[in-house]
């Protein structure tokens, strides 16, 4: 029987899973719901639906019978890792070889094709993550709302609170952050938005109006064009400590960022500066997708250097 290899990318918000053959030809798509936590019987039952139905889905389009099929190797990448997941992927997934890890690593795989560098990943929170020849690892960041995650998008979004409020009490800069975040959340007052955010602190929300910083900056805000400054320069600064833990001073390694922080063009310019200040490395748009990423760790555990190919909407 000809070699089969699956990747998923398992998030916390939806769940895609590919399916390559030997040569690396992407042959197989599915999508899935959300596949965050497995501890509850609810987030089991999640969990097993989410893989089941990007599975099924893959496998229907590539011709194989999702309930027979044995893959030679399969990668998981999963938000929050996959400690708590492991067992109920075994029941579900048949292969000769598996690997389960979390999302970071697969997101680099994909952003660098598998070859050594680092992932700046900037979304509700931040994290660093970066491998090198030897396959050594590193972090840096991810410690969540309360002690860390500066430069994503709730921490823009809390420091343009911050500013807000400075502004309505009369100590702080005029901004247009103060008008924006009032009128995006129908709030009276920016101590009300304030109260509202402790009342149903809901960080997905909160995070969505990160967006407003970078159209405050565009129109030419000072305390919004300064917040994302800081935010590009504490999101290179995780880069350069994964940097100095994996890599030589002087060697040159992709910088990739992802998340939709780095949709800002401001974010993006300011990072690249920063990184390359610090570190001499350039940052580089991401080549393949994580779900991409994990069906080329996927093939690597089964020592097939073959690379991706495939529909462009499926592998980026």
């Amino acid at each position: 029987m000809p070699k089969l290899y699956l990747g998923v990318d398992g998030g916390q918000s939806s769940t895609t899973a590919l399916i390559a053959d030997e040569a690396g030809r992407v042959i197989g798509h599915g999508r899935g719901g959300p596949c965050n936590h497995a501890t509850t019987a609810e987030g089991r039952t999640k969990f097993l639906s989410a893989i089941g139905d990007c599975l099924n889905q893959a496998c229907h389009e590539a011709g194989i019978e999702a309930a027979t099929v044995q893959f030679a190797a399969v990668c998981l990448g999963l938000s929050g890792g996959g400690e708590d997941k492991e067992a109920y992927t075994r029941e579900l997934i048949r292969s000769e070889r598996y690997k389960i890890t979390h999302d970071a690593e697969i997101a680099l795989s994909g952003a660098t094709a598998g070859e050594p560098g680092i992932i700046m990943i900037a979304g509700t929170g931040s994290m660093a993550f970066g491998r090198n020849a030897r396959g050594q690892k590193a972090r840096a960041g991810g410690w969540g709302y309360v002690f860390g995650d500066e430069g994503g998008a709730f921490d823009l979004t809390r420091r343009a609170l911050r500013a807000a409020l400075q502004f309505e009490e009369g100590w702080g800069e005029r901004t247009a952050l103060h008008r924006l975040l009032l009128e995006s959340a129908g709030a009276g007052n920016a101590n009300e938005l304030l109260h509202r955010f402790y009342g149903r602190l809901d960080r997905s929300y909160i995070a969505t109006l990160a967006s407003l910083v970078t159209q405050a900056a565009e129109s030419g805000d000072d305390v919004a064009t300064a917040i994302l400054r800081e935010a590009a320069a504490k999101l290179s600064w995780y880069v350069t400590g994964v940097y100095k833990n994996l890599f030589a001073s002087g060697k040159s390694v992709p910088v990739a960022p992802v998340g939709g922080v780095f949709k800002s063009e401001f974010v993006r310019t300011e990072f690249s500066l920063c990184v390359w200040e610090s570190i001499a490395c350039k940052v580089i748009p991401p080549r393949f997708s994580p779900a991409s990423g994990a069906l080329l760790e996927a093939m690597r555990l089964d020592g097939n250097p073959s690379p991706l190919s495939g529909p462009e909407d499926f592998v980026r």
